[in-house]
């Protein structure tokens, strides 16, 4: 990343924090972990743009940057990019506030993903996303 002041695009959706129990092999979060944060936080937004139901069905351009460690705060943000008749792509992003290792607390994002949710009926199938 460069090193322009950045700040998080879309709404907070989650806060939460890395705890130890979170750790991948190194001793940091693992990635794993902060996807399904991000997976959680889009579902969220996504259930309220389709009034219903959603199924994840896709997840592109996933990048990390630095590692996330045990401690810090985890914040998802988010924000709808598009709408299509039965779909959603939902921007996320994890921005980072180190609590216990930094005398400066500043944010800095971690990762950002584009992910894609479906509209889905009790039966599982598509079903078309409300117009407001």
């Amino acid at each position: 990343m460069n090193n322009e002041k950045r700040y998080p695009k879309g709404d907070l959706i989650i806060r939460t924090q890395g705890m130890p129990a979170d750790t991948n092999q190194n001793g940091d979060i693992f990635g794993g972990w902060i996807m399904s944060q991000m997976d959680l936080a889009g579902g969220m937004l996504a259930t309220e743009i389709a009034k219903g139901r959603i199924a994840t069905v896709a997840v592109e351009g996933m990048t990390f940057h630095q590692p996330v460690k045990v401690g810090d705060a985890i914040c998802v943000h988010g924000e709808c990019a598009r709408v299509g008749k039965t779909s959603m792509t939902i921007h996320l992003e994890v921005w980072i506030k180190p609590l216990l290792r930094s005398e400066s607390y500043e944010r800095y994002c971690v990762t950002e993903g584009v992910f894609t949710y479906v509209a889905i009926d009790e039966t599982g199938r598509p079903r078309p996303v409300p117009k407001d």
